[in-house]
């Protein structure tokens, strides 16, 4: 496989990383953001110490044949583990019980990388193998049983976290099971890697070249499994977020002709103080929606009722439903009082809007905001018709 192949997986995971980094800085004492922290650092450390590149580097500084491999095989055997003590600790139950079980894996893959690190030194790999290390020392004693322990291993974290995951999917719903079933996708494309790994080995036992399957296809899907992986333990826990700044993100551009509607009122004065960049969509559009109400406060003198009315019946008689002839009214009302207030009309006695018709107001502000831009009644309003702008009492021409 060419580099990329490893080091585009590493830095989607380490951007995974990066997303995860500031609940980490925030919450580091909870066992579960350190697990998944964990788990995508080991897994974009994986990747790049298996890239060929890396492994000639790692070899090169350590003065030892193969180091790279040992290396990278202990990586992953800690990955297996890290992956099951997040589900541990993810799924939740008693403390006694998460703290027993996952004792036991600690134990179990830690005794596992002990024994891989003992078994390398007693063996003998002189060759310097980038890609079919695997394949290519398979028959030899003790590196082809160290081989075979560490994709053992990789294979039982696979097929123990691809049956907790399924099961627990089978019981949740929302962002949780969507999470869970790309994990099982991934788990499964890990599973059949160690799979196609250990085939590769077992016919170089039989005297047959299966390479092709342990240094062509198990990578290819290792690096399908990497992204699997990051989105699956990250989609349930930032989902919910990313869909509440999605509705925010939507709700400030719905408010925006509102927003500069009411600016031209009094356009030297703004309605609110500049807003940083980095600010997030929550407090975009909490700005937005205070500067509006404070942009409401300056007109409502120039508030007329019966602006309102005419608009919304005008509405009606145009085939509109009674929700979007009210925002139209609404949408009248703000752009007729908008333009008296740029114009310095003085304010003259006129019907205003009762308690009721202004709560409505603010609560239907989205919907007002897009009727300022699409309504050609509203248009007409703001360009001064005087079939709405005339005084209460006065008789519309026909």
């Amino acid at each position: 496989m060419d580099s990329s192949n490893y080091y585009l997986p590493a830095a989607a995971l380490l951007v995974g990383l990066t997303v995860k980094l500031p609940g980490l800085v925030r919450g580091w004492r909870d066992p579960l953001i350190r697990s998944v922290c964990l788990v995508i650092t080991l897994g974009a450390v994986g990747f790049l110490f298996a890239a060929p590149p890396t492994i000639t580097a790692v070899n090169e500084t350590s003065g030892i044949a193969n180091f790279s491999s040992l290396l990278v095989y202990s990586i992953i055997s800690a990955f297996s583990a890290s992956c099951l003590l997040l589900i541990v600790h993810w799924r939740g139950g008693p403390p006694e019980y998460m703290q027993r079980i996952s004792r036991r894996w600690q134990t179990g893959y830690s005794l596992v990388i002990v024994t891989l690190i003992v078994l390398f030194v007693l063996g003998d790999a002189p060759v310097e193998r980038h890609t079919d290390f695997d394949t290519y020392y398979a028959t030899t004693p003790f590196i082809g049983e160290m081989i075979v322990l560490y994709l053992l291993a990789h294979m039982t974290a696979a097929l123990v976290t691809t049956v907790l995951c399924w099961r627990w999917a089978l019981q949740v719903t929302g962002w949780l099971r969507a999470g869970l079933s790309i994990l099982v996708v991934g788990w499964l494309l890990n599973l059949t890697f160690s799979g196609l790994k250990l085939a590769a080995v077992a016919a170089r036992w039989t005297g047959q070249d299966w390479a092709a399957l342990s240094t062509t296809l198990a990578p290819l899907l290792s690096a399908m499994a990497a992204p699997c992986a990051t989105v699956g333990f990250l989609l349930p826990l930032m989902g919910p977020a990313l869909i509440s700044h999605w509705r925010a993100v939507r709700i400030y551009r719905r408010l925006g002709p509102l927003w500069r509607e009411l600016g031209s009122a009094s356009p030297r004065t703004a309605l609110a103080g500049p807003i940083p960049w980095y600010s997030s969509p929550h407090v975009r559009l909490t700005r937005r929606e205070a500067g509006i109400q404070d942009g409401l406060s300056r007109v409502r003198p120039w508030f007329d009722d019966g602006i309102r009315a005419r608009a919304q019946t005008a509405a009606e008689a145009a085939g509109h439903s009674v929700a979007e002839a009210t925002n139209i009214g609404y949408a009248a009302l703000i752009a007729a009082a908008v333009r008296a207030a740029h114009q310095n009309t003085p304010c003259v006695p006129h019907s205003l809007p009762s308690h009721a018709d202004v709560k409505a107001l603010r609560g239907a502000l989205a919907g007002a905001s897009l009727a300022l831009r699409t309504s050609p009644i509203v248009e007409a309003v703001r360009a001064g018709s005087p079939a709405f702008l005339l005084e209460d009492g006065e008789k519309s021409p026909t």
